[in-house]
């Protein structure tokens, strides 16, 4: 991996003498935000050596570089899930690309269901804690000392300052925010009514199909993560239950984009 990491990063560097100080993913429905970077490089990643190609629909399958509310930013405009059929390792790489270039903290967005009864669609939830119900670990495997320790702490793997100032800030703005604990799952189907009333007994607020992994490997490199969940369906109580589609998860996440975008803006001016 380290051969491989370090060929990508000097394509990359190669390509733009851009510094990036901040990292962001954007997640289903919400790469619209890209278009408020004020880009100085784009490249699609197919383009990009050893990097993997989105699948998923509502997936730009582009990285960023430019500058958001004067920030120097980079955006993964989509990102990669274990149920495209990538290994944890693949799915996680650009993570690893993004801190040798050089960013200082990672921020990083999904969608996802709501298992906590007083959360609705459309509610933004701050992520402090997560469940893995993943399959397999990014760690997994014989470790690289230069990347990162053996056995990394999850204690402080969210940023918890950072996740008050976002309520506080979201609170200001009207928007409805909520502090939570996300479990990840390795989809693609949706869950079934008894898994979500389980979630919901073992703790977790939202359910998602993503970010798991990137966190590991980013605490695991030692940066820093802020994470953001927009509820997009409400899952609990079981008799809230609806049908939902993909495109219902697209549509509610991108009526929900306007209201995060000065959020985000915001939070980045003060990271």
């Amino acid at each position: 991996m380290w051969e491989q990491l370090d060929e990508t990063v000097k394509f990359l560097r190669s390509k733009t003498d851009f510094e990036p100080r901040v990292g962001i993913i954007l997640g289903t429905g919400l790469s619209g935000l890209a278009d408020e970077i004020e880009a100085s490089f784009s490249i699609s990643y197919a383009d990009i050596p050893h990097f993997p190609v989105s699948t998923v629909q509502s997936h730009k399958g582009k990285l960023i570089f430019g500058t958001l509310h004067g920030q120097p930013v980079v955006a993964m405009a989509g990102r990669f899930h274990y149920y495209e059929g990538y290994s944890m390792k693949e799915l996680t790489f650009p993570v690893r690309v993004l801190k040798h270039l050089g960013i200082e903290r990672l921020m990083v967005s999904n969608a996802a269901g709501g298992v906590n009864p007083d959360y609705r669609a459309g509610d933004l939830v701050f992520i402090e804690d997560h469940i893995n119900m993943m399959p397999d670990n990014p760690l997994r495997g014989k470790n690289d000392d230069r990347l990162g320790p053996r056995f990394p702490d999850m204690l402080h793997a969210y940023d918890k300052v950072l996740n008050q100032k976002a309520l506080e800030l979201a609170h200001g703005l009207g928007i409805r925010a909520h502090k939570g604990v996300y479990v990840g799952l390795p989809g693609p189907n949706l869950e079934t009514p008894a898994e979500y009333h389980f979630m919901h007994v073992i703790g977790a607020d939202v359910v998602g199909m993503s970010t798991v992994p990137e966190v590991l490997v980013a605490r695991h490199m030692d940066l820093p993560v802020f994470v953001f969940s927009v509820v997009t369906n409400q899952c609990y109580p079981l008799d809230q239950i609806k049908e939902t589609t993909v495109d219902d998860v697209i549509a509610m996440a991108n009526r929900t984009e306007a209201a995060i975008k000065p959020l985000i803006k915001e939070l980045i001016a003060i990271v």
